[in-house]
């Protein structure tokens, strides 16, 4: 089975993050991806989707070092799916994409090119993406044997 997500999209905001009682560091930050397209007048319109994006542990905290407000982002991660009660008692779901990567698209104040490669630990191979450079040394898992693959 295959759960990824691929997202390039700017910050709606900075991210926010939290600390659990153990300590480990959680974020969470919005993402906007735009699709332009032509109407039935031809005139070109834009519709732009939110993502919310959750980070965690040394993500996170990179994330709250590195990411403001309106930069370009590569997202790499998986969807997420989790239900609640509101404080109404009503029953909520909510949509994540949780990452395991991300990739400044953009010169920062200071910095040099397009900043740095963000990483949770992770064995699935790096998403190569138009423009996006790719990290060389990157352990690729291979399947075991018998694993029932759809491809």
């Amino acid at each position: 089975m295959i759960n990824k997500v691929t997202l390039i999209g700017h910050l709606g905001g900075d991210p926010e993050i939290r600390h659990l009682e153990n300590g480990t560091a959680v974020g969470r930050f919005s993402l906007a991806t735009n699709e332009n397209y032509k109407d039935k007048e031809g005139n070109w319109q834009t519709q732009t989707e939110w993502h919310n994006i959750v980070v965690w542990r040394e993500l996170a905290e990179r994330a709250e070092k590195q990411l403001k407000k309106g930069m370009q982002v590569y997202v790499d991660g998986k969807i997420s799916y989790r239900k609640f009660a509101g404080q109404d008692g009503q029953e909520r779901y909510v949509t994540d994409i949780v990452a395991n990567q991300f990739r400044l698209l953009e010169k920062r104040e200071g910095g040099s090119g397009m900043g740095s490669d963000m990483r949770f630990p992770t064995s699935e191979p790096t998403a190569r993406v138009a423009g996006v450079p790719s990290t060389p040394n990157v352990e690729v898992a291979t399947p075991a044997e018998g694993d029932d693959l759809p491809f």
